[in-house]
């Protein structure tokens, strides 16, 4: 378990008599007197366990265990529960993106599925198009269908002002060629009152059409209008200004 480091001051006074700085042969009395002791925080001098990263020890050693668990269920859960389920917020992020770097699809997860149970847990669009990504290139297309019902479920509760999430989750699920999920996306994306912005028009169009998908792509540039007119003009003044 993460400990936190401490900071604590404590006074202590001194209420009975001590000799003093008086005259010569005369104690003085000095009642009253605060002292202050304060023990420094040892924690803000402490460094990264490794080079780039800031991670404790807990969740490297959890990451260690998960891994060298027998790939049983019961086995795994009971690292989830005896050590995962007991560390902070950021470890356990931490954690999970780090399952994800390691392409531990399965393991990555098991351990988003503990994180969703966090009073803290607010579903992020981006860090689904991270997992998503992972799942399709280890070739797990039923898991991506899976956490993506899961992210329609949390409709109620994604943020509407996330243009930039969703954007990066329209493109991951276009690279991974999953266009029927990009169109539920981005009608998703509608719903939660997520507005998609000229950047939104022009990858779904150009990835559309890269694809051969050319019927889709009208059905994209007619929603364009309805929001910038003139068709899709602004994608190619966003074309010549790259250029120029």
């Amino acid at each position: 378990m993460a400990i936190k480091s401490v900071s604590s001051t404590f006074t202590v006074l001194s209420s009975g008599p001590s000799l003093g700085f008086g005259e010569k042969g005369k104690g003085s009395l000095c009642s009253g007197v605060r002292m202050r002791v304060t023990m420094r925080d040892r924690g803000k001098n402490r460094k990264p366990l490794q080079k780039g990263r800031n991670i404790s020890i807990e969740a490297i050693q959890t990451v260690q265990a998960l891994k060298r668990a027998p790939k049983f269920e019961d086995k795994q859960q009971e690292v989830i529960h005896s050590k995962f389920s007991r560390l902070l917020k950021f470890d356990m992020m931490a954690i999970l993106r780090e399952l994800l770097r390691q392409d531990q699809s399965l393991l990555a997860l098991m351990v988003f599925a503990e994180i969703r149970k966090e009073y803290w847990y607010k579903p992020d669009v981006s860090l689904y198009a991270e997992i998503i990504l992972v799942l399709a290139k280890n070739g797990l297309f039923d898991k991506v269908d899976s956490i993506f019902l899961e992210l329609k479920s949390e409709k109620g509760r994604l943020e509407a002002k996330n243009t930039e999430g969703f954007n990066k989750l329209l493109q991951t699920l276009m690279i991974c060629n999953l266009v029927e999920l990009t169109m539920d996306c981005f009608e998703l994306m509608k719903e939660v009152g997520c507005e998609p912005d000229r950047s939104t028009f022009k990858l779904l169009v150009c990835q559309l059409e890269s694809k051969g998908e050319m019927s889709l792509s009208e059905v994209i540039k007619e929603e364009a209008y309805k929001y910038y007119g003139d068709s899709l003009e602004f994608i190619d003044e966003q074309e010549e200004m790259a250029l120029s």
